[in-house]
């Protein structure tokens, strides 16, 4: 009787001398050996040939380099004899290709997580002016971005097999946030709810069983809204500026505070936008590109005078715009000079333009919650109402300090604080 030829299989390092990177190293390649047949992995590093230990599989080295790079060749090591077990275990056949398209995430039973969201980008930028803007996909990207950095970081991996997330993988990620990149609480939950987005794509489409965010819970914190008070919008209106780029983005700063537009919005705003009423009017009418909500805003005396103002510049005239709008960061870091050529202490930014809008320009000036909320373009009323709530704090901090400045007057007023009879 005959009995089963046993299967062999085995794993070896080894450097490609002949194909030299530019930077002088050799990349580092993993064979996968099952029944002599084989298969190649390139593990995407690479090592000085004169330090490369063939006998150990390792570098000789004895730099803190040289140490991580041996600490990832035994994760990989560990990688490869998991993921043949898994294969055993399902009852699929082992082969060196088979272990090998697992590893790189070709495996339709088993999809990466940077596979799946670079696929998911790659979709949403598709789609911009459909269902995304711009703006929105390349929030994805800098998600992603941070991701792949965070994986490095913690564990030396460009790439992670979905089963593989757990909700450890997702706590440590917020962390690597917080500390190593330094984002707030807020921005962090941005970049978990992106991923979140991923691992719902996964989950719908069976490559993941169970939820690494499972008992998770986002939590934003209130930062509160900036936002200009009338004396401090005055100041800057009425500076004057010796600097020409310093003067165009106060003259666009104050432009979205009387219109309440957002950047890319006062960007892309052009003639189209600019319609007549029957009584003669001037009104902005523009979808907004962020929620697509049609926007329609009166067109004050001072936003058409600043519209006016620019209606011959160069860059409008070629670029078919009605305002000579700089970058985002580029307005941000101009608007810091202004503040401290202004005395003003606040941190300015084209977003306090709006804020500015809503509580200062136009509820302290009586226009109805409803209308503000057309004005802003705003799918629901609730997010005005939060502007309505700054303000009534803001007017109830002036008032503490009138409440101070009279308290003396009444307790030395003998008529006022006389007891009736």
């Amino acid at each position: 009787m005959k009995t089963a030829k046993k299967s062999t299989f085995s794993l070896m390092f080894y450097i490609k001398k002949t194909k030299l990177l530019k930077n002088g190293e050799a990349p580092i390649c993993l064979r996968i050996t099952v029944n002599c047949q084989y298969a190649e992995i390139m593990i995407k590093r690479s090592v000085l040939a004169n330090l490369w230990d063939q006998k150990k599989e390792c570098s000789k080295g004895k730099a803190y380099s040289d140490r991580e790079l041996n600490h990832y060749l035994d994760s990989v090591k560990a990688r490869v004899y998991l993921l043949q077990r898994e294969l055993e275990t399902e009852g699929r056949q082992v082969t060196a290709m088979a272990i090998r398209d697992r590893y790189n995430g070709k495996d339709d039973g088993y999809k990466t997580l940077v596979q799946i969201y670079e696929d998911h980008n790659g979709q949403c930028r598709k789609l911009i002016g459909i269902d995304y803007t711009e703006s929105t996909v390349d929030k994805f990207d800098t998600s992603l971005s941070h991701l792949k950095e965070f994986m490095k970081h913690d564990y030396r991996r460009e790439d992670i097999l979905l089963f593989e997330i757990d909700n450890q993988f997702v706590r440590d990620f917020e962390i690597y946030l917080k500390t190593v990149r330094g984002c707030q609480h807020n921005s962090s939950l941005k970049h978990l709810k992106n991923l979140k987005k991923i691992i719902r794509i996964a989950q719908a489409n069976g490559w993941i069983k169970k939820d690494p965010f499972f008992g998770i819970k986002f939590s934003y914190e209130d930062t509160g809204i900036d936002f200009l008070t009338r004396e401090e919008l005055e100041v800057i209106i009425n500076k004057e500026f010796t600097i020409p780029r310093l003067a165009q983005v106060r003259d666009i700063f104050v432009f979205c505070c009387f219109t309440a537009l957002a950047f890319i919005d006062v960007k892309q705003l052009s003639k189209e936008h600019i319609i007549k009423d029957n009584e003669g009017n001037l009104w902005i009418n523009k979808d907004r590109q962020k929620t697509g909500v049609m926007c329609n805003i009166p067109l004050l005396p001072i936003a058409e005078q600043i519209l006016k103002k620019y209606e011959s510049h160069p860059e409008c005239n070629k670029n078919g715009v009605l305002l000579p709008v700089l970058s985002n960061q580029k307005m941000n870091s101009y608007l810091k000079e202004i503040a401290d050529l202004c005395g003003i202490e606040k941190k300015l930014s084209t977003h306090v333009a709006r804020h500015t809008a809503a509580t200062v320009v136009f509820l302290a000036n009586q226009v109805t919650i409803e209308n503000v909320a057309r004005i802003l373009g705003h799918r629901k009323l609730q997010m005005t109402q939060h502007y309505a709530k700054v303000l009534d704090s803001s007017i109830m901090r002036d008032m503490s300090a009138v409440k101070n400045s009279f308290e003396g007057m009444m307790k030395h007023n003998p008529v006022i604080a006389e007891q009736p009879q």
